[in-house]
């Protein structure tokens, strides 16, 4: 991964990866630390999500209407909203990341 200071040459903040905007190299480990949060949280949402629709989509197609369980298409499209909607707001926890 390149990193460039935002003060540098215009060659070295293009070619960069990443920009550090001040002149503190230690950002440097705080962007990394938040790079290993991210992917965290990028795991827990697919496992999150996964989990979900192997419930989900079989009940939505009527596994369970032998033993009398049907599930409405109304009530389906809500739980898959919900499920998109619990995955935003896990992905929005890592604002509260401690990165220092």
């Amino acid at each position: 991964m390149g990193m460039a200071i935002g003060a540098g040459t215009n060659v070295a903040i293009e070619s960069a990866d990443v920009v550090l905007v001040e002149d503190n190299p230690l950002d440097a480990v705080k962007a990394l630390n938040l790079a290993k949060k991210t992917y965290s949280k990028t795991v827990q949402n697919l496992f999150w999500a996964t989990g979900y629709n192997v419930l989900a989509i079989p009940l939505a197609a009527g596994v369970l209407s032998s033993f009398g369980f049907v599930l409405s298409p109304a009530i389906g499209a809500v739980l898959m909203s919900l499920s998109t909607v619990i995955v935003a707001i896990n992905a929005m926890l890592l604002r509260r990341a401690k990165l220092a």
